[in-house]
């Protein structure tokens, strides 16, 4: 397993739109183990395919509770959606950023596990919001984008300087 280097914000390749995928071999096994192995290292809840330069449809999720859900979700499609519901998000790639955003209360959502078998879930709660934010991810969508044009272009500003001084003081 290798950690894998997470985009940051306001990396063009988070904008890519995330290909389906199609073969379940195993690259593609490593590519998930690499990813869950950086999501923890990165104490993250989820990470999408997208934040790590792979652009497939590819979630990986672990809410760190006793509570027995997927933690792979390939080709994931919200099928059903209800209510809204606001919650203060953050993501590891708009790294010490935490905004208040508007999603669904409750989705069902269908995928694929990693051997490409189908199954469906139904989420609420944290796990509703995880789903959707990283289901953003795949379609090249940030949390900072529900956000105004300014909120957004101080958030870019902010992240751009501590990246040009921590390029320096390398």
């Amino acid at each position: 397993m290798a950690l894998l280097p997470v985009l940051r914000f306001p990396d063009e390749r988070l904008r890519t739109i995330a290909k389906p995928v199609t073969e379940f071999d195993d690259k593609l096994q490593t590519q998930i183990e690499d990813m869950l192995e950086t999501m923890y290292e990165e104490k993250g809840i989820g990470l999408a395919a997208t934040q790590v330069d792979y652009h497939q449809r590819l979630i990986v999720m672990d809410l760190q509770d006793d509570v027995e859900r997927p933690n792979v979700f390939i080709n994931p499609e919200i099928v059903e959606s209800s209510g809204h519901f606001e919650n203060e998000e953050g993501c590891l790639s708009v790294p010490g950023v935490y905004a208040k955003v508007e999603r669904a209360e409750n989705v069902t959502v269908k995928a694929l596990d990693r051997d490409g078998k189908e199954f469906t879930v139904e989420a609420d709660g944290l796990f509703a919001i995880c789903l959707q934010h990283e289901m953003d991810h795949i379609v090249g969508k940030l949390f900072v984008d529900y956000l105004s044009p300014l909120k957004r272009n101080r958030i870019k500003q902010k992240l751009e300087k501590e990246a040009r001084l921590a390029a320096k003081n390398a």
